[in-house]
């Protein structure tokens, strides 16, 4: 499959995946009924109209960084439109800062308590990080090191899509929610990690190819 092609079918999956998000934490499960349900021993200092307000913006900052993060990546507004390319970049760094900040405030009541809300604060610490590595390369002009950082970055905003792909299915076979989603949390992380890798290696690949063919 070409880059192009797999660009698109990217774009149609944020477009989905957006589209139900802000529709079932907006106006289908705007009061997280059924997430709060599952939630056990929660902190005395919970507090739902707080919490509510923080996951509203952390829902909203998450679609950002994932429609901000996604345009970036078109080829045509990289070379062809560097000065918007270059403030989008920010937005969707901000978006992701924002987005971690956020989860900062919900991890501690995480469903799975710390075994859950351990990773998530690991997420919110490298996440960003990860970002300024990127940032650093496109500086030094280390483009090949800034899109691979981006695309490793990029691909944790679809943590929270892999959370509950991977929970639904073992809630459905049985499991208990509670174990289901925190086996979902470790591994949308793993799932994120060798995703990104491998589209890397794939370009790599290509690149290399090019790259011969180039010199014959």
């Amino acid at each position: 499959m070409s880059i192009r092609n797999l660009y698109k079918m990217l774009l149609l999956i944020i477009s989905i995946y957006i589209i139900y998000t802000l529709a079932d934490n907006y106006i289908l499960d705007n009061r997280a009924s059924f997430f709060l349900e599952q939630k056990i021993d929660l902190r005395d200092s919970f507090h739902l109209p707080l919490w509510l307000d923080v996951m509203y913006v952390h829902v909203f900052v998450a679609c950002l960084a994932t429609v901000s993060g996604a345009v970036n990546f078109s080829r045509g507004l990289a070379w062809h439109k560097r000065k918007f390319h270059r403030i989008n970049g920010y937005v969707y760094a901000v978006s992701v800062l924002l987005v971690s900040l956020t989860s900062g405030y919900l991890a501690p009541y995480a469903t799975g308590g710390k075994l859950v809300s351990v990773p998530f604060n690991l997420v919110n610490l490298f996440w960003p990080i990860m970002i300024i590595i990127a940032i650093v390369h496109a500086r030094k002009g280390r483009l090949d090191k800034h899109q691979h950082w981006m695309i490793r970055s990029y691909l944790f905003c679809f943590t929270n899509m892999f959370i509950h792909l991977i929970s639904f299915v073992l809630f459905k076979a049985g499991m208990d929610y509670t174990l289901s989603y925190t086996i979902g949390v470790y591994g949308s992380i793993v799932v994120n990690v060798a995703i990104a890798e491998m589209i890397i290696r794939y370009l790599r690949s290509n690149s290399l190819r090019a790259d011969q063919e180039g010199g014959q």
